[in-house]
C-alpha cells in the first residue's frame, strides 16, 4: 500500500498506510468513534460540506463556458483575431490543467479549508479584472489567472469526498457532488446569451463575481476542515503536544507529488488517458453544439443556447445513475470490495456514449428534427458522465489521503484535452461531417475499453507498490 510522509498517525481516516513521526495517543483519532474524525461526522455535516464544495464548483465551471455567446462582441471591441477570440474562452481551461498541480499538494500540507478560501479570493479578484479589462492582453492574462484559482475545486473536491465519506458511500456522494457543477457547463451559455442580448459582455464577469462573493460568505462560516492530518495537528496544538515542523524537504516532496504520479504511476497514467478522452469528447460537444444550431439549423444565438439543457440533463441523469451503480458494484458481491470493483461500469457506460455519439452525429448529418438531435445528445452525455465517474472513484479509493494530488494529476490530462481537442473540432466536422466524425470518435471510445481491462488486470499489483 501507499507509503506516506505525514507526521501524525491516523486511525481509520484513510485507505493509505500512514507512517508516524509523533506517536502520542491524544493526537490520534479515538476508536471506534471520534466526533472530530470527518469519517464519524453526522450525515448532516457531511452533506453540508459536500454541498458547499458542489456549489463552489458550479460558479467556477460555469465561468468556463458562459463567455461563449459574448466572444463575437468581445472580439469586435478589442480587435481580436479568430485565434485570440478562441483563446479568450479556452485559456481558462488551460489554467485548470496547471493550477491543481500546485493547489492539490498545498491542501495536503495546509489543509482543505485554508486553500479553498485562498483560491476563492484569488479567483474573485481576477474575475473582476476580466470585467474591467480594456485590452485583449489584460483580458487573456486575467482569464488565465482566474482559471488558475478556479481550478482548486478540481483537486479539492476529490480530497474532501475522500476525507468524509467511506468507500461504500463514495458513489452516492460523488453523484450528489456532481449534481450542481454539471449544471454550470450548460447554464453558462444560456446565461451568457441572455446577458449579451440585454447588456454589456462585462456583466458576465461582474455577475459571476457577485455570486462568487456570496458563496465565499457562506463557505467561510459553513465549511469546516476535513483533512484528517490537519485536524490532528490542531488537536495536538490545543493539547500543547510538540509537533515536528514542516521541513522544506517534505514541502518540496508534496509539491512535486502530482508530477511524480504522472511520470511514475501506471494507475495514474492509464486513468489520465481514460479521463482525457472522456473530457475531450465532452468539450468537443460543448464547443461546437451552439454552431450546429446557428449554422446548420439557422437558429438565433439565444435559442441555440437553450439546447445545452439537453447536455446538462444527460450529465445529471448520468451522475445519479452512475453513483448508484458504483456503490452497488462495490458492495456486491462482498469479495469484490476493492477499487477495481467500480471498473465494469466503464464498459456499460462507454457503450451508451458510443450509441449516443453515432445517433447524434447522423441525426445532425441528415438535419433531423431538433428534438431528435437533443435526445441523442442527452443519451451521449449520460454515457460520458457515467464513464468518467468510476475513474474518479477508483483514484479516490486507491490514493487515500493523497487523493488531492492524484486528482490534480488526473485533471492535468483532462484540462489539456479539453483545451486542445476543441481547437480541431470545427475542421474535423467540416471535413468528415457530423455523422462520420462522431462515428470515428465512438469507435475510438470502444477501443479505449482496452485500457479499462489493463486497470482491472494490473491495478491490484500496482496499488500494492504505490509510493507517494
Amino acid at each position: 500500500m501507499a507509503q506516506s510522509d505525514d507526521n501524525i498517525q491516523l486511525e481509520g481516516a484513510s485507505t493509505s498506510k500512514p507512517t508516524t513521526a509523533i506517536d502520542h495517543p491524544p493526537a490520534n483519532f479515538l476508536q471506534p468513534f471520534d466526533p472530530e474524525n470527518p469519517l464519524d461526522w453526522p450525515l448532516s455535516r457531511k452533506w453540508l460540506v459536500t454541498d458547499i464544495i458542489s456549489a463552489t464548483g458550479l460558479n467556477r465551471i460555469m465561468v468556463s463556458t458562459i463567455l461563449a455567446p459574448a466572444l463575437p462582441a468581445i472580439a469586435k471591441e478589442m480587435a481580436m483575431s479568430s485565434t485570440e477570440e478562441m483563446m479568450a474562452l479556452s485559456i481558462y481551461l488551460l489554467a485548470t490543467a496547471f493550477g491543481p498541480l500546485v493547489i492539490g499538494p498545498l491542501s495536503e500540507v495546509y489543509g482543505r479549508q485554508l486553500i479553498l478560501h485562498a483560491s476563492s479570493v484569488w479567483f474573485l479578484v481576477w474575475n473582476i479584472v476580466c470585467g474591467c479589462a480594456e485590452t485583449k492582453g489584460t483580458l487573456l492574462a486575467a482569464r488565465f489567472l482566474a482559471g488558475f484559482g478556479a481550478s482548486a475545486v478540481y483537486s479539492l473536491a476529490g480530497g474532501v469526498l475522500n476525507d468524509i465519506w467511506r468507500p461504500e458511500q463514495r458513489g452516492k456522494s460523488l453523484g450528489v457532488y456532481l449534481l450542481i457543477p454539471l449544471l454550470g457547463a450548460a447554464i453558462g451559455p444560456i446565461l451568457g446569451g441572455v446577458i449579451v442580448a440585454n447588456t454589456t459582455w462585462r456583466w458576465i464577469f461582474w455577475s459571476t463575481s457577485i455570486f462568487q462573493a456570496l458563496m465565499m460568505g457562506v463557505s467561510v462560516f459553513s465549511f469546516q476542515e476535513t483533512y484528517a492530518p490537519e485536524i490532528l495537528r490542531r488537536r495536538a496544538r490545543r493539547l500543547n503536544i510538540p509537533l515536528e515542523k514542516r521541513s522544506m524537504m517534505n514541502f518540496t516532496k508534496a509539491l512535486t507529488r502530482p508530477v511524480r504520479f504522472l511520470l511514475f504511476h501506471p494507475i495514474i497514467q492509464v486513468s489520465v488517458l481514460l479521463s482525457a478522452f472522456d473530457y475531450g469528447i465532452l468539450y468537443i460537444t460543448l464547443s461546437t453544439f451552439s454552431s450546429l444550431w446557428t449554422s446548420v439549423y439557422h437558429q438565433s444565438v439565444q435559442i441555440s443556447g437553450l439546447h445545452y439543457i439537453a447536455c446538462s440533463l444527460g450529465e445529471v441523469i448520468g451522475s445519479q445513475v452512475g453513483g448508484f451503480l458504483m456503490d452497488r458494484l462495490y458492495m456486491r458481491p462482498r469479495r469484490h470490495t476493492r477499487p477495481e470493483a467500480r471498473l465494469p461500469l466503464e464498459g456499460f457506460s462507454m457503450a451508451i456514449a458510443a450509441l449516443g455519439l453515432v445517433f447524434y452525429g447522423w441525426a445532425a448529418h441528415y438535419k433531423l428534427y431538433w428534438v431528435v438531435v437533443d435526445v441523442a445528445v442527452t443519451i451521449m452525455m449520460v454515457g460520458l458522465q457515467m464513464f468518467g465517474m468510476p475513474v474518479s472513484g477508483y483514484i479516490i479509493d486507491s490514493y487515500g489521503e493523497h487523493t488531492s494530488s492524484a486528482m490534480a494529476s488526473l485533471q492535468f490530462g483532462r484540462s489539456l484535452s479539453a483545451f486542445l481537442l476543441p481547437l480541431f473540432a470545427p475542421k474535423m466536422y467540416q471535413v468528415l461531417g457530423y455523422g462520420w466524425a462522431n462515428s470515428v470518435l465512438a469507435s475510438a471510445g470502444l477501443l479505449m475499453l482496452g485500457l479499462v481491462w489493463v486497470l482491472w488486470r494490473y491495478g491490484p499489483q500496482w496499488r500494492e507498490k504505490l509510493v507517494v
